[in-house]
């Protein structure tokens, strides 16, 4: 089942895209003001939650493992990794679109065309990040700081871009219906 558009259109950034849908609305830059320190400091703030959570897992597991003589050893391991997989899964794909970090800081999570993301994409962004990070050491992070709308390696595979949430809510917009309606009459 596709998600519906829940991000209004500017009405004077109506046109089609080669993508087929309508991502005029990344061209506004109230919606990415900033947004490299705040996507950096959610971050911290998401670890402040995830590593007591991860600790407690994984002392859990732990125990389990040395009662087991080592037999859950890959459950262990597979119970760790699956914390922060769950944690940014569930709230990026959730109703606020939005990690607890980024909702302190202001950003919200949208899919390309400007839909909440669904829980698969919010899961391929979390793989992605991951894995970007960890095969560079972290210097992925650096092309965030490089384009205008601040997006990261795992926000472009993914179809995923980060914004200003009190952005979306300020600008003078039109619901996506009228849009397209529109959009058919130009």
């Amino acid at each position: 089942m596709m998600a519906s558009p829940t991000l209004p259109v500017p009405a004077d950034r109506i046109r089609v895209s080669w993508f087929g849908a309508m991502p005029e609305w990344l061209d506004r830059p109230e919606h990415f003001r900033g947004l490299a320190w705040r996507r950096a400091a959610a971050y911290l703030v998401d670890l402040v939650v995830l590593v007591p959570v991860g600790f407690a897992v994984s002392v859990a597991f732990g125990t389990l493992t040395i009662l087991s003589f080592g037999l859950l050893a890959h459950v262990w391991v597979a119970a760790v990794a699956a914390v922060p997989l769950a944690y940014h899964t569930l709230t990026i794909g959730g109703r606020h679109a939005s990690t607890w970090g980024m909702r302190l800081f202001d950003v919200e999570v949208r899919s390309w065309t400007g839909e909440r993301p669904e829980y698969f994409q919010a899961l391929l962004t979390t793989l992605l990040f991951y894995a970007s990070v960890a095969g560079t050491s972290g210097l992925v992070l650096l092309l965030g700081v490089l384009n205008r709308r601040r997006r990261l390696a795992h926000d472009l595979f993914s179809g995923m871009v980060a914004v200003r949430a009190s952005e979306l809510d300020n600008a003078e917009l039109i619901p996506p219906g009228d849009a397209r309606r529109m959009r058919g009459n130009a």
